[in-house]
């Protein structure tokens, strides 16, 4: 389930409870509140949302493939926030003069044959994140590896066995920052009128062992500004 999808079920059982949520890709968008500054109603929490990110990790990904001018991207397009997200890598992609593959999934049945299918000679993976990605995101790495798609996750805890390369907001501290937010609440505050927060830091996770793996070899320079390096 997303937290979209949670969060609506959860509305359904209460209008005067408060929920707060940790990780929401576009909580306006999706409807779960109707603003950033001011949500209303009883929900608020901590929004991922960032239409800086995928211009920032298709830039990451220029960096250890200079070369880069076809970039597969794969998303859950029943899922609103991931098709915001494709959009939004559509659009930084212009910038740097970068064709788009959109690999389209709808459930698990269809991870396999859309790396089949495609034909277009992409030099790397994009990976929005939704629950649905999340559960097969094994699968996902190994036919990234047998497609020779370096993939670029959106955090840590989607690279798995196999992932390359993640940037993004780390989740503990997500979920550290909603506990401010219910903190807030517990003393008064209103949700319909606590604004929700955006991450304040984000991680740069390199793995060599898949690096090697896809044949790559990573600039010094650009380890020494990664937050982890597994080996």
């Amino acid at each position: 389930m997303t937290a979209g999808s949670a969060i609506a079920a959860t509305r359904q059982e209460t209008a005067t409870i408060p929920i707060v949520f940790a990780i929401a890709v576009d909580p306006v968008g999706t409807g779960m509140v109707a603003s950033l500054a001011r949500p209303g109603g009883n929900v608020t929490g901590v929004s991922m949302q960032s239409t800086e990110l995928p211009g920032k990790r298709i830039e990451l990904l220029r960096q250890v493939l200079p070369n880069l001018r076809r970039l597969a991207a794969i998303a859950n397009v029943d899922y609103p926030a991931a098709v915001l997200e494709l959009a939004e890598v559509r659009a930084a992609a212009r910038k740097f003069d970068i064709d788009i593959e959109a690999l389209e999934i709808r459930r698990a049945e269809d991870i396999v044959p859309v790396f089949a299918d495609f034909t277009d000679k992409a030099q790397a993976l994009y990976i929005c994140p939704d629950a649905l990605v999340f559960t097969n995101i094994g699968r996902i790495n190994t036919l990234a590896l047998g497609a020779r798609l370096p993939p670029i996750h959106p955090n840590r805890e989607y690279l798995g066995d196999g992932g390359f390369l993640s940037y993004g907001a780390k989740n503990t501290d997500l979920f550290r920052q909603a506990a401010t937010i219910v903190d807030k609440i517990l003393k008064g505050a209103k949700p319909a009128e606590v604004p929700v927060e955006q991450p304040t830091k984000f991680e740069l996770v390199v793995n060599l062992t898949a690096a090697k793996a896809f044949g790559l070899t990573i600039p010094e320079t650009f380890l020494l500004h990664a937050d982890e390096v597994i080996d």
